[in-house]
């Protein structure tokens, strides 16, 4: 309960940000899932910051768009200050996120990064012709088979993907731009898809300092700051183990994901 005429402890609002991103998969992070945690932070009791725990090695272009958009308008509409905190990872779509945060710490040892677009897949057409298999497609629209995995690539599949990546590619540099500006190294390539730790990615400009969440609150807050949690509620069906072939997909994934990263 507050007290009239009292000064208020500085409270900051944390949001952990932790696995791939998704639109689909249960425990993916996505903007629907954190869009109302994020509301409720930086809406909720004013706080003095939001800090962001971010753990992500990335994943889907589209929802870290949205949940960087989301942060930044939230942030904007509130006049609320915005911190990331990189625990083990914020690469590719992870440090989409980060970057719309004021601020970014990470640890010594933490990975940042990683900033370019990849596409991945299989290729089966000589598996299925070995077991005898014939692949019969028809389309209306001469691009609708594109990159079918039971098919030959085409050049001009390849042309056509290549050039959609570039554009993703692309929209990441003009973002990071905008949001880091004059504080990055001017003299050297850093949209390769290369990643690093955390001091060089300070050396960088890709984050503003080695620092962690209780730490750095303090210097700016002080001593007495305390600290509202927010997260994802887990449904009654994950709360009592259902659903565990989704789960158990959404892992594997996962920890491919982290793996790139020797984590």
């Amino acid at each position: 309960m507050k007290i009239p005429f009292l000064p208020q402890k500085p409270t900051v609002a944390t949001v952990r940000l932790s696995g791939m991103i998704s639109a689909s998969g249960r425990g993916s992070l996505n903007d629907r899932a954190i869009g109302p945690v994020l509301d409720r932070a930086f809406k909720k009791g004013k706080p003095s910051a939001v800090a962001l725990l971010i753990n992500s090695p990335g994943g889907s272009p589209v929802q870290s768009s949205l949940i960087g958009a989301r942060i930044r308008r939230l942030a904007d509409e509130t006049n609320v200050p915005v911190y990331a905190f990189v625990e083990d990872v914020a690469a590719s779509g992870g440090y989409w996120i980060a970057v719309a945060a004021d601020e970014i710490y990470a640890d010594a040892t933490s990975i940042v990064g990683s900033i370019g677009v990849i596409s991945a897949g299989f290729g089966f057409q000589d598996l299925i012709a070995r077991h005898g298999v014939e692949r019969r497609v028809h389309t209306a629209g001469k691009s609708k088979s594109t990159l079918d995995p039971f098919q030959p690539q085409k050049p001009e599949d390849i042309e056509r993907l290549h050039r959609i990546l570039n554009e993703m590619h692309g929209a990441f540099q003009d973002h990071i731009t905008a949001r880091r500006g004059a504080r990055l190294v001017g003299d050297q390539d850093l949209y390769t898809g290369e990643f690093w730790t955390g001091q060089s990615a300070v050396d960088l400009g890709l984050i503003d300092g080695l620092g962690h969440l209780d730490d750095v609150m303090r210097q700016q807050f002080g001593d007495k700051v305390r600290y509202r949690h927010y997260g994802v509620k887990k449904s009654l069906g994950q709360r009592i183990g259902m659903a565990i072939a989704d789960d158990v997909t959404t892992y594997v994934q996962e920890r491919a994901a982290f793996a790139q990263f020797g984590l």
